[in-house]
């Protein structure tokens, strides 16, 4: 009994591992334009809205993927759709280390977005529905992990690549993992829940008896299926007060997690420690690397806390640094960086910021956004959610260089600290507790109208 207890535990770690990867190719391919950026931009001669064109297609295409992927993840199962996101990364990543223009560039990096959008809303998805309860945080949390570790081999890639300036290598390698995602996927099996919503309850029993323990198979399925008899419809659910309240909540979560000014470091890393006096190439790269390598370690921390500590304590924690740590960096360029001291100063508040948010704003907000939506309504919340994450990414990629150019580093580390601090308050009044909670109990709460605050009681 133990031998097969262990079997199981050990296939539900593999198939989160292996669904998580879909987050490496999320890292590789959001991450890799901050150090080809310089080059494609001396390349093709472009003007600032030309550079943040490049950047921008991408979070854009993300968008657009995000809003199919309710429907394909819905009609054709949450498996299907990560698989054919590493489909559409593979020719992403070839039209874009082929681009002969900066027209084609734009397409392929749209391309590549749809394959972002398809990802970041089914893997959080499919591993919400596929974990254990008490599994389920650190699961969803893998995910993030893996692309804190695609941004890293995408800044060691592009540091690699630098002093020969090879921006289409620095495109072409991310080809590679997103063929073996690919391959990978077609081992993963199908979402339980999924299966019981289209009516395939004895496959759901069997994908069950393979990441669960033989005592928890019916009772999970009793669950899944009062679920559904339960849950309004979702022409409802979109005219109902209860899901409208989540749904604003997820909205404004995914909200929170882009104008901390997260991506602001992870696009434009190198050119903001140009700013801080980093003057060589390399050593503005070496920098963005150390900031991949903070990132990606302080994500294993949410992963083995978050279904200890739980969610929102973490937030406080993690916005709390964040918001002390831009507050600081604005300062610092009031001064200025002018000596040596300054400049690593510098450095130190971008890795306490990365720190900040990779061990809460990065995990928990995706953690959460998979969690609180009811099942029926489960695709069109995250699909929604994970729309409003891209609009506010394109949002804050596209204009970040115009306002640092336009009103400094100072006001608009200024803006987002202000940010921050008004998140630490909405998370302490809004935001549910959700440790330790079936996905079941917080639909029950919610539809018996508890407080937002509540969901996890």
């Amino acid at each position: 009994m133990n031998e097969k207890v262990e079997r199981t535990k050990g296939f539900v770690y593999i198939v989160g591992i292996t669904g998580a990867l879909a987050g490496l190719l999320f890292g590789l391919d959001t991450g890799i334009i901050s150090g080809a950026l310089p080059f494609i931009t001396s390349a093709f001669s472009l003007s600032v809205k030309e550079s943040e064109a490049i950047v921008t297609a991408v979070l854009i295409g993300a968008v657009l993927g995000t809003i199919i992927s309710g429907f394909v993840s819905r009609r054709l199962g949450r498996h299907f759709a990560i698989w054919a996101s590493a489909f559409i990364f593979c020719g992403g990543a070839l039209l874009c280390a082929f681009a002969v223009n900066l027209y084609m560039l734009v397409i392929a990096r749209l391309i590549l977005g749809i394959a972002i959008g398809l990802t970041s809303f089914t893997a959080p998805l499919y591993l919400s529905e596929v974990s254990p309860k008490h599994l389920r945080g650190s699961m969803i949390a893998t995910f993030q992990f893996m692309i804190t570790v695609g941004i890293l081999v995408s800044y060691i890639t592009d540091t690699i690549f630098t002093p020969s300036g090879s921006w289409r290598w620095m495109f072409g390698v991310t080809f590679f993992p997103a063929f073996i995602l690919f391959l990978a996927v077609l081992t993963l099996p199908k979402s339980p829940r999924w299966l019981v919503l289209v009516g395939r309850k004895e496959e759901a029993r069997h994908v069950l008896g393979r990441v669960r323990n033989a005592d928890e198979i019916d009772s999970e399925l009793n669950e899944i299926e009062a679920a559904l008899s339960k849950t309004i419809s979702v022409q409802e659910l979109l005219t109902s007060k209860l899901f409208l309240k989540v749904l604003l909540l997820g909205i404004v979560l995914q909200a929170i997690q882009q104008f901390s000014g997260i991506n602001t470091v992870i696009y434009y890393a190198p050119t903001i420690f140009k700013l801080a006096g980093f003057a060589s190439p390399i050593q503005q790269m070496w920098a963005t690397v150390l900031v991949g390598t903070v990132n990606m370690l302080t994500t294993i921390i949410a992963i083995v806390y978050v279904d200890k500590w739980g969610r929102k304590p973490i937030l406080y924690f993690g916005l709390t640094i964040t918001t002390v740590s831009l507050t600081l960096l604005g300062y610092l360029f009031t001064i200025g960086t002018h000596t040596e001291v300054s400049q690593y100063a510098a450095v130190l508040l971008v890795l306490l910021f990365i720190f900040g948010f990779a061990v809460s704003l990065g995990p928990i907000i995706w953690i959460l956004c998979a969690e609180i939506f009811p099942l029926k309504g489960r695709d069109v919340g995250v699909g929604v959610t994970t729309a409003t994450n891209w609009i506010c990414n394109a949002i804050v990629g596209g204009t970040f260089l115009t306002l640092v150019t336009n009103f400094g580093p100072t006001a608009t580390f200024g803006i987002f600290a202000g940010i921050g601090f008004l998140s630490l308050l909405f998370t302490i009044n809004f935001v549910p507790e959700t440790k330790d909670v079936s996905l079941e109990q917080i639909e029950a709460n919610l539809l018996a109208n508890k407080n937002l605050r509540d969901l996890g009681a």
